[in-house]
């Protein structure tokens, strides 16, 4: 595994022409945030991303304590779960595996700890679509028999086993 960077590091700003800047992740560099610290009871971390340029910016607060004050009431039930979350993650399609294969190595390696490690999001979670998806270069299934229950002709596509296996 990779170390992870000690502190935060700023986003460098790359303007496509779109109005929406991203964070530039390369070679040599790639944001990161603090490790996430649970706050004290009574105060929250809010962390707030807008195109108007802020990227995960972090601030604090403290939640009101009496219902007399001006401001929010928050009221969190937590004898009641609706559900439970298994993680986070993101979708490994065709058009994602292009572009982080088109990287340098020590550029996928820094795309790869932002989004895997505990220096970075620490996502748990990648879902692979099953044959194409809106994402693909071109249309593909696995299996183009008409009544091949038994999957004989079943293959993966080239785009699976050198871009996603």
């Amino acid at each position: 595994t990779l170390p992870c960077l000690s502190g935060a590091r700023p986003c460098i700003r790359k303007d496509f022409g779109h109005g929406s800047p991203v964070c530039v992740c390369n070679a040599t560099y790639c944001d990161t945030l603090d490790p996430l610290v649970l706050p004290a009871v009574g105060s929250y971390v809010k962390y707030e991303s807008s195109k108007a340029g802020k990227r995960l910016e972090r601030s604090e607060g403290r939640f009101q304590s009496s219902l007399h004050s001006p401001g929010l009431l928050l009221t969190l039930n937590i004898s009641a779960m609706y559900q439970r979350v298994k993680g986070f993650g993101g979708s490994l399609s065709d058009a994602a595996a292009m572009n982080i294969l088109k990287l340098s190595r020590p550029a996928q390696e820094n795309l790869l700890r932002s989004y895997f490690s505990e220096c970075g999001i620490e996502y748990n979670l990648v879902r692979v679509p099953m044959a194409c998806s809106d994402f693909s270069v071109r249309p593909y299934s696995y299996d183009d028999m008409p009544h091949d229950y038994e999957l004989k002709h079943f293959r993966l596509a080239d785009e699976d086993t050198k871009m996603k296996v």
